[in-house]
C-alpha cells in the first residue's frame, strides 16, 4: 500500500475531475438528463472524440461561482484525504466564456474552492490556465493574453490542451512567448495521441519546463536522451494512457524504461473519474504492477515539487513536509 506516502500532481483537468455523483447533484439542480453520459455511477465514453463530448457535458453543469467552488474544493479535499500535499489544475477560462460566467468568475470560483480546501486540509494548490489547441492558434493566443494580463496569485502557469492532432506546435509559439513574457511557467500537451515528433516539436518551438504526458517519446532512443540531458518534467499519467489505448495495458507503459533512462518523471491523474482512477491510484499502480519502490515513488513526487510552478519559499516548505 502506498497510502502513507506524501503524494503531489501537476496534472489534473479540474472538470475532468468531476467525480459522477457531484455531476449527478448538478444535474439535479439545473434539470439536466445525464443518461447518455453516466451510466451505473461512471462516465459513459469509448474513443477520445467521445471522451471529449462526454468532459463537455459534464463541464456544462458547472454554471456559477459557487458551482465552481465546490468543485475544486471537493476534489482538492478528496485529494487532501489520499496524502496530496500539493495540486495543479488545469483551468479553462474559454469554457467560463462558453457558457456564459465569464473568465474572471470562473477563476475567482475556482480559487474560492482552492482556498477552501487549504483552510480545511492544508493542501496547497495552483492553477494551469489552457489554450484549446483544436479551437485554433488565434484563440490560444487570445487565452495567453488573457493569462498574461490575469495577475491572480493562484494562476501559476499556461498549458496547451485538446486535440493534439490538429495544428502544428510552432502555430502556437506566439501564443507561448506572450505568457513566458509574464513570467507564467510552461508546459504543453504532446507526445500522447501523437507520436515522438510532437514531443521534439514542442521542445523546439515551445521550450517548455515540462511535457504533459510526453509518454509517446520512448518511441525515439535520442529524444529521450535530450527529454533527460535537458531536465524536462514529464507529467505521466498511465491511467489515462491505458484508458484512451495509448498503450494496450500498465505491462507495456513505459514510465519504468523513462525512468530508469534518467528522465525526470511524476505521476498524475488527469481526469480521473473519467479513466476510473485516482492520484491515489496511480501511485498504487506505480508500486504494485510497475515495480517501483517506496524510494523511487518519492523521488517522483519531489520531482513534481521541484517542477511546481510556485514561489520559492512555497516550494520549500512543500520540500520540507516531505521528511515529515
Amino acid at each position: 500500500m502506498t497510502a502513507h506516502l506524501k503524494k503531489a500532481e501537476v496534472h489534473c483537468h479540474i472538470e475532468g475531475a468531476t467525480p459522477p455523483e457531484l455531476a449527478l447533484r448538478q444535474a439535479r439542480k439545473y434539470g439536466v438528463n445525464t443518461s447518455a453520459i453516466i451510466r451505473d455511477g461512471a462516465y459513459v465514453w469509448d474513443d477520445f472524440t467521445s471522451f471529449v463530448k462526454c468532459y463537455d457535458s459534464v463541464a456544462s453543469l458547472f454554471r456559477t461561482e459557487g458551482d465552481y467552488a465546490l468543485l475544486a474544493e471537493t476534489y482538492l479535499t478528496e485529494l487532501a484525504e489520499a496524502g496530496a500535499i500539493y495540486s495543479e489544475i488545469i483551468v479553462s477560462p474559454d469554457h467560463g466564456n462558453t457558457i456564459g460566467l465569464g473568465a474572471d468568475a470562473y477563476i475567482e470560483g475556482l480559487a474560492a474552492g482552492m482556498e477552501a480546501a487549504k483552510a480545511k486540509t492544508g493542501i496547497e494548490s495552483r492553477m494551469l490556465i489552457t489554450g484549446i489547441r483544436h479551437l485554433g492558434p488565434e484563440s490560444v493566443v487570445s487565452t495567453a493574453e488573457y493569462a498574461a494580463a490575469l495577475r491572480h496569485p493562484l494562476v501559476t502557469g499556461f498549458n496547451l490542451a485538446g486535440e493534439e492532432r490538429m495544428h502544428s506546435v510552432a502555430e502556437f509559439a506566439r501564443a507561448f512567448d506572450i505568457v513566458r513574457d509574464a513570467g507564467l511557467g510552461l508546459t504543453i500537451h504532446a507526445g500522447e495521441l501523437s507520436g515522438a515528433f510532437s514531443v521534439r516539436d514542442a521542445l523546439d518551438h515551445v521550450r517548455p519546463s515540462r511535457i504533459s504526458h510526453g509518454v509517446r517519446a520512448i518511441e525515439d532512443g535520442d529524444l529521450v536522451k535530450r527529454l533527460a540531458d535537458e531536465d524536462v518534467v514529464l507529467e505521466v499519467c498511465p491511467g489515462s494512457n491505458i484508458s484512451l489505448q495509448v498503450f494496450p495495458d500498465f505491462a507495456a507503459h513505459p514510465l519504468p524504461p523513462l525512468y530508469a533512462a534518467g528522465v525526470r518523471v511524476t505521476l498524475n491523474s488527469d481526469d480521473p473519474p473519467f479513466f476510473h482512477t485516482s492520484l491515489a491510484q496511480e501511485y498504487e499502480i506505480a508500486a504494485h504492477v510497475m515495480g517501483f519502490e517506496d524510494g523511487e515513488l518519492n523521488r517522483m513526487t519531489r520531482t513534481a515539487i521541484e517542477a511546481a510552478f510556485v514561489d520559492e519559499p512555497t516550494r520549500q516548505r512543500l520540500l520540507a513536509m516531505l521528511h515529515m
